[in-house]
């Protein structure tokens, strides 16, 4: 009896020490909630001070994320054999001494810095001063395509623009996109056309509806170091390019005889003509700093040789604000939503593919970009300096700002209807009992706001999945008044914390998700593109895909 049973234990014994590497496997295999909770907790904790270019937070961000790719068996990516990818940047900081001073048919006034407005020279000189004519040109936009030109053939070199930011309201999909923003909406299109004609500075007048933000996130966005792409010799730039609260912007347009939302109802009109609003001179004094930051780049190597070379990315920013204005006695942005999580769920993505005992026929990279809070300017960087060119890597799948509140029924993919990756996104997407749903919020430009768009602009298929707002075992309407709520109170302000309560069950859905996406999309036999018409067709072709 006795022997028998040393033979049944010594049998069992041999099968469990034969079977724990594979139950190990399997479970290294799957997403963990845990992983990524760990994840966001350090990213997004005081000691990393809000993870600021430039910063000795955002060092350690970047240190520990290359970390965690090395101990998980992920090689590096970077420049030189390293994790790191550097981007020179210039810290650029208005002084709080900083005015404007408006003089009009209706008098003088002057802004102050902080107060009234906010933002920074582009120019990266110490001092930049102007004195210069000021032209309303309702939103800023020439769009031949839609038969739109706010400037109407006037000529803006050496003078102050002033604006408002998004576009003219529509809900026809042809004409702006409809309900949905075009990057014809954004603030950054707006700078860029304004340098573009040769303005000396330009002003956005802030409104709520227009923003779809208040002021306060202006603020404490606005305000503060902003890191900018160093210039060229030469290369034209901004004296001045900043926000006005909706007060300010009254006294800029006093001239005119017209208040704020006069003028905003005729800037929606395709009729709408310039309006010249007196004179600005700006005192901007700044303090300019070279920055040395970096991107984090990982790469698993693709199983087939032939395609090996080719990739697809999983993209998350690491930055946020560093120690900015204090709100309610709290000077740490400690960017837990935004976007400790996004990294979170690309490490554990990482984590689970590098572990997989077949790796995909493509390579796969896993990058986290410096600088997305001002400007998506990480991400435009590796677009300019990809490790894998444009025209080799298959797809970007972007993770930004995922809300902790538990498992959904949807999904959100905005911009992957596009390519012709769609059919397999929809597969993917009912494998997992996943309703993919259209973009909740069209007017905010979500699309054109995260780093997924600098990829998508030199060509590559790319976008990014954010959870849904059907939120299981929640009110119909918990989603969107969740959504509000944290944009509200928390959208870069120091309350985006890390707390213990916080439910990770979205994040494991949404990297799950991700995860399967890019393994499909890195063993289809074909490289995939933008549909036709699409508005980045031409830059896919121009990087060799057809």
């Amino acid at each position: 009896m006795l022997e028998a049973m040393l033979v049944r234990f010594t049998a069992t014994a041999a099968i469990v020490a034969v079977f724990t590497p594979f139950l190990m496997r399997a479970q290294e295999l799957h997403i963990s909630g845990e992983k990524i909770r760990a994840h966001v907790k350090y990213l997004s904790s005081d000691d990393l001070e809000g993870r600021g270019v430039g910063t000795r937070g955002g060092r350690l961000a970047t240190e520990y994320i290359a970390s965690q790719l090395q101990a998980e068996g992920v090689k590096p990516g970077g420049d030189h054999g390293s994790y790191f990818q550097r981007v020179p940047l210039v810290g650029v900081t208005t002084l709080h001494t900083a005015t404007l001073t408006i003089a009009g048919k209706r008098g003088r006034s002057v802004l102050r810095y902080d107060r009234d407005f906010v933002g920074a020279p582009q120019a990266q000189t110490p001092r930049d001063n102007f004195n210069a004519e000021a032209v309303f040109v309702g939103h800023g936009i020439a769009a031949p395509e839609y038969g739109w030109d706010d400037y109407k053939g006037v000529d803006v070199k050496g003078k102050v623009v002033v604006f408002f930011t998004n576009e003219p309201p529509s809900t026809d999909p042809t004409f702006f996109g409809g309900r949905a923003l075009t990057y014809y909406g954004r603030w950054t299109y707006k700078f860029e056309e304004a340098t573009r004609r040769g303005a000396v500075a330009a002003l956005i007048i802030h409104t709520t509806p227009t923003a779809g933000y208040g002021w306060g996130v202006v603020r404490s966005s606005g305000s503060g170091e902003h890191s900018e792409e160093a210039l060229n010799p030469g290369q034209r730039a901004l004296k001045f390019a900043g926000w006005v609260t909706q007060s300010a912007g009254a006294k800029l347009v006093a001239s005119t005889g017209k208040t704020v939302d006069q003028l905003l109802t005729l800037a929606n009109q395709k009729s709408f003509r310039p309006m010249l609003l007196g004179r600005i001179t700006g005192r901007i004094p700044v303090k300019l700093r070279q920055i040395e930051s970096r991107n984090v780049i990982g790469r698993v190597e693709g199983s087939d040789p032939s395609l090996a070379p080719q990739a697809v990315i999983f993209t998350a920013h690491w930055d946020h604000f560093g120690i900015g204005v204090p709100v309610n006695g709290d000077r740490i942005y400690n960017g837990a939503v935004d976007n400790a999580t996004g990294c979170g769920m690309v490490l554990d993505i990482a984590r689970v593919w590098a572990a997989l005992p077949k790796k995909p026929k493509r390579s796969a990279l896993f990058l986290f970009v410096t600088a997305e809070e001002s400007g998506l300017l990480g991400s435009d960087y590796y677009g300019k300096h990809p490790t894998a060119p444009a025209g080799k890597t298959a797809l970007d799948i972007n993770f930004d700002a995922f809300f902790p509140f538990g498992k959904t029924r949807d999904v959100s993919v905005t911009g992957a209807e596009r390519t012709t990756l769609w059919p397999m996104i929809q597969r993917d997407a009912q494998a997992m009992h996943l309703e993919i749903k259209p973009d909740s919020e069209p007017e905010q430009g979500h699309y054109y706001r995260s780093d997924h768009f600098s990829l998508a602009r030199v060509g590559v298929p790319a976008f990014s999945i954010s959870a849904g707002t059907e939120y299981l075992g929640k009110p119909a309407d918990f989603g969107s008044t969740a959504f509000e709520q944290y944009n509200n109170e928390h959208y870069h302000q120091p309350s985006d914390e890390y707390r213990d309560d916080l439910n990770f069950g979205s994040m494991v859905q949404m990297a799950e998700f991700g995860l399967r996406v890019g393994m499909d999309a890195a063993n289809i036999p074909k490289l995939p593109t933008w549909k036709p018409g699409d508005e980045f067709l031409k830059a896919r072709q121009q990087s060799g895909v057809r």
